[in-house]
């Protein structure tokens, strides 16, 4: 009898692990060795960003990678964890919600990040219609963590209480459709993140770590559910390897201290 825990147990695994004050830290991966990095390092799931894996892969973000590569990515990154996996499906790939949550369940990932700007146009999808396909997703998937991001804090044009009060409206609006927590992606300063929480009454907030911005010891007193890193350590690590390369171009060592 195989003792590796079912999709179910995953998936409820994970969906606990979104607690406000006691946040969710997600260091996000790229492939099966960062992913093995991460699980060894201790933390309870994995998570997947799609600006790190697309360029891995030899993409552009924003659905650059075709649908059957990032699928496939995710189906090896699950495989080769024995945490949950939540996967970054970005808008969808242009696939009917039925579809996309059968293909994600047959990558062994129990979550998906879903945002609502259309890549292929540029413009965010009115709350409404957002809402509509997560709740088509969570319909075709009851047990699947789905993380709704709203791009509403990245786009210009608008003053800061527009942006906010857009925010909080979408934020609702896809927690009421199914989402299970909202990503209000660009959200940095301490007031913000206070007022977003605070108008989901409780309901776990995603918020991504940036430099300059609040502590993960501050986020979690924000009372901030979720906390993820997006691509900025992948480039972080590229960076360092460019480094290497350099040196070694330069006819140096690059073991020099090692």
């Amino acid at each position: 009898m195989s003792t590796e825990p079912s999709r179910t147990a995953l998936a409820s695994r994970l969906r606990a692990l979104h607690v406000p004050g006691d946040p969710l830290v997600l260091p996000n991966v790229w492939d099966c060795a960062s992913a093995l990095a991460v699980a060894d390092a201790g933390f309870p799931a994995v998570a997947t960003g799609s600006a790190a894996v697309a360029p891995v892969l030899g993409y552009e973000d924003r659905e650059g990678t075709p649908a059957d590569e990032m699928f496939a990515a995710v189906a090896r990154i699950s495989r080769a964890v024995g945490v949950p996996v939540t996967a970054d499906m970005e808008r969808g790939y242009g696939l009917p919600p039925a579809e996309l949550a059968e293909r994600l369940e047959a990558t062994g990932a129990v979550g998906c990040n879903l945002e609502d700007t259309n890549p292929r146009t540029g413009l965010m999808a009115g709350p409404d219609a957002q809402a509509e396909y997560i709740a088509a997703v969570r319909a075709a998937d009851p047990e699947l963590v789905i993380n709704a991001r709203t791009d509403t804090f990245i786009r210009g044009g608008a003053t800061a209480e527009e942006r906010l009060a857009d925010a909080v409206r979408r934020a609702r609006t896809y927690l009421d459709a199914g989402a299970d927590c909202v990503y209000p992606i660009g959200a940095l300063d301490e007031p913000t993140v206070r007022a977003l929480v605070e108008a989901v009454d409780g309901l776990p907030v995603n918020v991504l770590s940036r430099p300059g911005g609040p502590s993960p010891a501050r986020l979690a007193e924000l009372g901030v559910a979720r906390i993820s890193y997006g691509h900025q350590l992948h480039q972080m690590v590229q960076r360092y390897f460019a480094g290497l390369v350099a040196t070694v171009a330069r006819g140096d060592s690059p073991f020099e201290g090692e």
